[in-house]
């Protein structure tokens, strides 16, 4: 029998604020000092009192704001109650019944499908244990740093869709600046709650799997899970509620415990801080919130294929890579500018620009192991470099050597250009030595494109760029080759 399978997502998020969320230590992800940020509110110490980071709700319900959520008018924090090592106080400040945000949907690409959004919620997040052979030690650096908790419905139907969501979202984030939602960091973590139903929509028992630290690892372990719950249905067995981990090297979950369920943890209104009223404008200005979000990831994606024509490859990296988008938009500006007082049209300029940034100068930037943000080259530098290739000032092989030696360098195109002697010949009369000087040294090739193979004329004119190093214009070669064999 085939299931039917459901995924929700549980997305944990740290957000980048400057202090901690109930107290004023340093909130340093980079830190790699154990124990340094800390103080007596964040260790729990007993009658130290918490204070709510402001900043930090702000951040939380702006993401609400773009995901179309309700901010209701009451929210407040609750205690959590459960041990772990990791756990200073012996309970987590978090929100269980009056989440700062309700509902909200987001549609990830390439799908017309809304995933529907529970819950966004606020806590703060547990130290960080590290385990060293037989011994773990404690760093409470990370505890009660801001933690958001994103919650979907049991919407996602397969494990792409799955990791499609959560890339989504990460750019979100990052389009926010609410976080760098950086997984090898831990400062995105992901966990996904897996049911198999039958071919009817009812649900089957759900199982939680933690420890989900990339995309690929959400993916492989959603695969995993319904391949185990599948064989364990088939044989006639039962799926119980529990917790699993993902072991990244094994490739499977495994049990980590028994499911809790809300009571066992023993929620109740934290006493030490006050309900939230998130509507009221002198505490939270919701439309000055509303006002300050960017173009989001969709918006962008959009208006990118609208304007530039973009598709595929180009289009995925201008939206996930925000200085690549920028730089982009600024040579294109810069080409339009031109383009009015140009024979050329300004989409073929456009298509020129994009052509070399997603294949020639991305090429540059993969090789060096570098990025956009740290490019030498300006967008006007490189506009005036596709300006001399559209009129024909330089060939497409002295193109890519003026690209290289900016990448390496920055500089004017122009002038590396005359420097190097890559300036293309475009007259006649400096070509035909060289011309003459091919033909003379290849006298097989040149009989026979007498006789009518014409791969032969493209090894002469490969032989003649070759002695110009790539100065000479190839159609004015091919026309001088073609009439002075002719004759």
């Amino acid at each position: 029998m085939e299931y039917k399978l459901a995924v929700g997502l549980e997305i944990h998020v740290e957000l980048k604020t400057q202090t901690k969320m109930f107290c004023a230590c340093l909130n340093d992800s980079d830190e790699r000092h154990p124990n340094v940020n800390i103080c007596p509110i964040c260790m729990g110490h007993p009658g130290t009192l918490p204070a709510i980071n402001k900043k930090a709700v702000e951040k939380v319900l702006r993401v609400g704001l773009a995901l179309g959520g309700e901010i209701p008018d009451y929210s407040r924090f609750d205690r959590k109650n459960y041990f772990y090592p990791d756990l200073p106080k012996g309970y987590q400040i978090s929100q269980y019944q009056y989440p700062l945000v309700k509902g909200g949907c987001l549609v990830f690409p390439g799908s017309d499908k809304k995933i529907k959004i529970t819950r966004v919620h606020l806590e703060e997040d547990t130290a960080r244990l590290l385990h060293d052979g037989a011994d773990s030690l404690v760093d409470f650096n990370r505890a009660g740093v801001p933690l958001m908790e994103l919650v979907t419905e049991p919407d996602i139907s397969s494990a792409a869709e799955a990791r499609a969501f959560a890339e989504e979202f990460q750019l979100v984030l990052r389009y926010l600046d609410v976080s760098g939602a950086n997984m090898e960091k831990g400062q995105m973590r992901i966990e996904a709650n897996i049911s198999l139903g039958g071919l009817v929509s009812k649900l089957g028992v759900k199982v939680e799997i933690k420890n989900l630290n990339s995309f690929r690892a959400i993916e492989r372990a959603i695969e995993h899970e319904y391949e185990r719950q599948e064989k364990i249905l088939n044989s006639g067995g039962k799926i119980e509620q529990e917790t699993r981990g993902w072991d990244d090297s094994k490739q499977k979950t495994i049990l980590q415990r028994k499911k809790e369920e809300a009571h066992d943890y023993r929620y109740f209104p934290e006493p030490d801080l006050l309900p939230l009223n998130l509507t009221k404008k002198e505490d939270f200005d919701l439309d000055a919130l509303r006002s300050s979000l960017p173009e989001l990831p969709w918006q962008k994606r959009k208006r990118l294929a609208k304007e530039y024509n973009l598709e595929g490859n180009a289009l995925l990296m201008a939206v996930r890579d925000e200085s690549a988008a920028n730089f982009l938009e600024r040579s294109v500006s810069e080409l339009s500018e031109w383009a009015k007082d140009s024979v050329l049209e300004k989409k073929d300029l456009i298509k020129l620009a994009v052509n070399y940034i997603t294949s020639d100068l991305q090429a540059l930037i993969k090789e060096k192991e570098g990025s956009f943000s740290e490019l030498l080259i300006t967008p006007e530098n490189f506009a005036e470099l596709m300006k001399m290739i559209a009129k024909n000032e330089i060939s497409s092989r002295g193109a890519k050597n003026i690209l290289s030696e900016m990448f390496l360098s920055g500089g004017d195109p122009s002038e590396i250009a005359e420097s190097g002697g890559l300036k293309q010949i475009g007259d006649e009369s400096q070509l035909e030595n060289s011309v003459k000087k091919v033909i003379d040294e290849n006298p097989k090739a040149v009989a026979d494109f007498k006789k009518g193979k014409q791969q032969s004329l493209q090894f002469l004119i490969g032989q003649i760029m070759r002695e110009t190093k790539g100065a000479a214009n190839p159609e004015i070669i091919r026309s001088l080759l073609t009439k002075i064999i002719e004759n």
